[in-house]
C-alpha cells in the first residue's frame, strides 16, 4: 500500500476521526436535530434516548456502575477545571488543600495554580527519572485539611503510567477524594474507577477517534457521594452540575468512539505496541547516544519519546517534516522552553531539547514505521556530521570538562 504524506504521528495531540464514529454521529446533525432538553416532542425524545445510551456505552468504557456518573462537558479541560474548582468551591468548609504531581497537564496545573490565588494550598509532588510519582509520597502529603489528590492515569509526553490502583487504595483510606486526568490511557490501558477507588476521572473524544469538543466528568455517586459546585450557571442541565445545551452529535461519536475501544482496544493496544517497539529497536540498532524518556514497563503500548544527543529538536523536526510529530521543547512568548515534564525527571536543557514524541495510533502501519524509522536515522546522522560536540564527544574528550571561551 502507498504511504500517504504526511504521515501522522502525533496521536497524543489527537487522533482522526474513526469513519465508523462519523457515520453514526451523520444522522443528529439533520433528521434527528432534536434538543436532548426538549421533553415534550419526538425530537426531543430521540435525542435523549440517544445521550442516555451515550452515558451507558461511556461508563462501561471506564467501569462506572451508574450512567448518571457520567456529565458531558466539552472536554477534557472543562472536565478537570470542573473537578478541581467544583471539589473546592463545595467542600470549602471541610478544607482547603489539594495534591498533585508536577507532571500533569496545564489544564490541572493552572487550574490549581488559580485555586492558589484564591487562598487554596497546593502539594505538587515530584516524579522520578521514569516521570512516575510515588504513592508513599501522596500518603505522607495527606493532611486533615487534604480535600481531593489529582493525579493523571498516563503521562502525554513521556507516556509513563501512574500508579492509580495504589493511590487510590490510600486516598479511599484516608477519606480523600481521588481525580485522574484519565485521557491518555483509557483503551490504552486498564482503567477502572470502581476498582482503581476512582472518584472523579476525565475524559475527552478526540485521544480516542472520536470528536473534538466533547468529553466528559465522571462523577462518583455512592461510596462515597461526590458533590460538586458547578461552574456555569444556567438551565441546570446534567444533573445541575453543567449547564448548556448538549452536543448530541458529539456524545453520539464520543459513545460509539467508547464502543470501538471497549470490543477492539486490548486488541489495539498490543498492535500499537508492537509497532512502537519496531521503531525504537531500529532507532537504537542504527544509532547510539539515545535516551527514551518514560518508563519502559508502564508505559503507554503507542508512546516513544526519545532525546537524541548532539541533534537540536527543532532542526530534527524540520528534518523530517513529512511526518507529524512534536518536540521536548514548547513554545512559550518567544523563548523555546524545554518542557516541564521532562526537567521534572531530571533531564537536562540539552537532551530536552533534543526530545522527540512519536504517537502511534489507529491507522499507522509497518510501512509508515520503517519510512520513519530510515527518515530519522538518515536525518540524526546528518545532523550529528555537522556537530563540532559530537565530533569531539567521538573523539573520547570529556565535553562536561571543556572550558567554552566567553563571547
Amino acid at each position: 500500500m502507498a504511504i500517504q504524506f504526511p504521515i501522522y504521528m502525533d496521536n497524543h495531540a489527537t487522533t482522526p476521526v474513526d469513519p465508523r464514529v462519523l457515520e453514526a454521529m451523520l444522522p443528529y446533525f439533520s433528521g434527528k436535530f432534536g434538543n436532548a432538553a426538549s421533553r415534550s416532542h419526538a425530537y426531543g425524545w430521540t435525542a435523549e434516548e440517544a445521550v442516555s445510551k451515550a452515558r451507558e456505552t461511556i461508563a462501561k468504557l471506564i467501569g462506572a456502575s451508574n450512567p448518571k456518573e457520567i456529565v458531558f462537558t466539552s472536554g477534557a479541560t472543562e472536565s478537570d477545571n470542573l473537578a478541581l474548582k467544583g471539589v473546592a468551591e463545595f467542600y470549602k468548609e471541610k478544607g482547603n488543600h489539594i495534591i498533585t504531581t508536577v507532571v500533569e497537564h496545564k489544564a490541572i496545573l493552572d487550574t490549581c495554580k488559580r485555586l492558589e490565588k484564591q487562598g487554596y494550598e497546593v502539594t505538587y509532588l515530584n516524579v522520578d527519572k521514569d516521570g512516575l510519582v510515588d504513592p508513599d509520597d501522596v500518603a505522607k502529603a495527606i493532611t486533615d485539611r487534604t480535600l481531593l489528590v489529582s493525579v493523571m492515569l498516563a503521562n502525554n509526553e513521556v507516556g509513563s503510567v501512574q500508579p492509580i490502583a495504589e493511590i487510590g487504595k490510600i486516598t479511599r483510606a484516608r477519606g480523600v477524594l481521588l481525580h485522574s486526568d484519565a485521557v491518555q490511557g483509557i483503551g490504552k490501558v486498564p482503567f477502572d474507577v470502581e476498582k482503581m477507588n476512582v472518584d472523579l476521572a476525565s475524559v475527552t473524544a478526540h485521544k480516542i477517534y472520536g470528536p473534538k469538543g466533547v468529553g466528559c466528568l465522571y462523577v462518583r455517586r455512592s461510596k462515597p457521594r461526590v458533590r460538586l459546585t458547578a461552574q456555569m450557571d444556567g438551565g441546570g442541565h446534567e444533573f445541575g452540575m453543567r449547564s448548556g445545551t448538549l452536543n448530541v452529535p458529539g456524545i453520539v461519536g464520543f459513545a460509539k468512539a467508547a464502543e470501538i475501544l471497549i470490543q477492539e482496544g486490548e486488541a489495539e493496544s498490543h498492535k500499537l505496541f508492537g509497532l512502537r517497539e519496531r521503531l525504537r529497536l531500529r532507532l537504537m540498532k542504527e544509532l547510539d547516544e539515545l535516551r527514551v524518556n518514560g518508563s519502559m514497563k508502564s508505559r503507554l503500548p503507542g508512546n516513544l519519546n526519545v532525546s537524541f544527543s548532539f541533534v537540536e529538536g527543532e532542526a530534527l523536526m524540520m528534518a523530517i517534516k513529512d511526518v507529524a510529530v512534536s518536540s521536548g521543547s514548547a513554545c512559550t512568548s518567544a523563548s523555546l522552553e524545554p518542557s516541564y515534564v521532562l526537567h521534572a525527571m531530571g533531564v537536562g536543557d540539552d537532551l530536552a531539547h533534543s526530545s522527540i514524541r512519536f504517537g502511534i495510533g489507529r491507522f499507522n502501519t509497518e510501512e509508515e514505521i520503517d519510512y520513519v524509522a530510515d527518515l530519522v536515522i538518515g536525518k540524526v546522522k546528518k545532523l550529528r556530521e555537522m556537530s563540532p560536540l559530537y565530533e569531539m564527544f567521538k573523539e573520547g574528550i570529556d565535553l562536561s570538562s571543556v572550558q567554552w571561551a566567553a563571547h
